[in-house]
């Protein structure tokens, strides 16, 4: 199943926050979306998500979802959104309480996500035990529940320390591999852009238009290697060029406000 962003432009009130942008997230690809802060990034996660309306254009989704999908679009926030009263496994369990899926088969789902995210010893773990990067886990399990052709993901590691960040990037790369599932992956972290996505599609600064879309040759399973990171730190090098001057504006439009 393709996302395809169709000449999609978002204002508030007199605030132009997006303008005409345009591409296609193709089935099980992964496209970044980086910008200075304020480009309407996250707006646009929002669109492709159904959770905002744009002001002009639209987000279409094409073809056939995958088998047993329940929900072809899924958010991961950065923020976890868990249910603190609600155990690892129930937290899991939930977007599929409203669903056809019977007692047996949800277990048998949330057993699935759990062995896929490393969470099946933390099943009846609440999640004030948990780490941070235990919390993205169930977050990311959770979406994962619903078998969706997409994640949505906006800063899902942005809150996260470094060493925990490397070893989610990890994380993400092994659910990744098979090529099933595909991403639009919002962040500030050009390091997370150029490991985790096939495609970067560049933002302005407001109102957001795409400046350049940035393809990453390498295969994903090997950017974790010494001779790949050189490469992508070349790559990330580039990005920073397009964006560092609109970032300097907009960090001091920031400071001025």
């Amino acid at each position: 199943m393709d996302l395809i962003a169709q000449g999609i432009s978002h204002r508030f009130d007199r605030l132009e926050v997006l303008d005409d942008v345009s591409f296609t997230v193709a089935a099980g690809e992964v496209v970044a979306i980086v910008g200075p802060s304020g480009c309407g990034k996250s707006t646009l996660l929002s669109i492709l998500g159904g959770l905002l309306q744009p002001s002009a254009g639209q987000a279409l989704l094409r073809g056939a979802p995958p088998p047993g999908c329940l929900n072809p679009l899924t958010f991961v926030f950065q923020d976890f959104a868990l249910l603190p009263w609600a155990s690892v496994a129930e937290n899991v369990a939930f977007p599929l309480l409203h669903t056809s899926l019977s007692v047996a088969q949800r277990t048998a789902v949330v057993d699935d996500v759990l062995q896929r995210t490393g969470l099946s010893d933390f099943r009846a773990v609440y999640p004030k035990q948990l780490s941070g990067g235990m919390r993205q886990r169930v977050g990311l399990a959770r979406a994962l529940a619903v078998r969706p052709a997409i994640l949505l993901m906006d800063e899902p590691l942005s809150a996260l320390d470094s060493q925990t960040r490397e070893l989610l990037m990890e994380d993400f790369v092994d659910l990744l591999a098979d090529g099933t599932l595909g991403a639009v992956y919002v962040t500030h972290n050009l390091e997370e852009a150029v490991r985790l996505a096939d495609r970067i599609v560049v933002l302005s600064r407001r109102p957001g238009r795409i400046r350049k879309i940035v393809n990453v040759a390498s295969p994903r399973h090997s950017r974790g290697d010494a001779a790949t990171r050189a490469q992508l730190l070349e790559l990330q090098n580039e990005l920073w060029v397009l964006i560092r001057d609109e970032a300097i504006d907009a960090e001091r439009e920031v400071q001025h406000a």
